[in-house]
């Protein structure tokens, strides 16, 4: 195997691992979206089972309040990840440039090796065409 074909194989695998790191912050981020949307459900269905929805409400549940703390720190956490998740999506659009110079490059060491390659059988058959001729 060529170096450069261990460099793409490397440039590929980087850039595999720069999907992942995005699929993964993507990932939590719905997954912690998904926990605090329920949480609202189960804020909405308290508050309607005690029938207070005034959060500063002596009697406010306290179930209530603790899931409102809950869905705020899931929450915070999405937005924390966002910069997280911008600077991997970057990342990971280098890793795509990369590889595709690095492909560009070995596609053209390829052609300009077919090339030689079929420049060497052309000057064998002129040289056996000049060998004819000149018997």
């Amino acid at each position: 195997m060529k170096p450069r074909e261990n460099f793409i194989r490397l440039k590929r695998f980087q850039l595999d691992e720069k999907r992942r790191q995005v699929a993964q912050i993507e990932s939590m981020m719905a997954e912690f979206e998904r926990m605090a949307n329920e949480l609202d459900q189960q804020i909405v269905s308290e508050q309607e089972r005690v029938g207070i929805t005034d959060v500063t409400h002596f009697a406010y549940p306290t179930f209530a309040k603790a899931a409102r703390t809950r869905r705020d720190n899931l929450m915070a956490s999405v937005e924390d990840l966002r910069p997280q998740l911008e600077h991997a999506q970057d990342e990971m659009a280098k890793a795509v440039e990369e590889l595709k110079k690095v492909e560009l490059l070995h596609e053209r060491d390829q052609e300009r090796e077919r090339h030689a390659e079929e420049a060497a059988e052309q000057d064998v058959l002129d040289e056996i065409a000049g060998q004819r001729a000149a018997y």
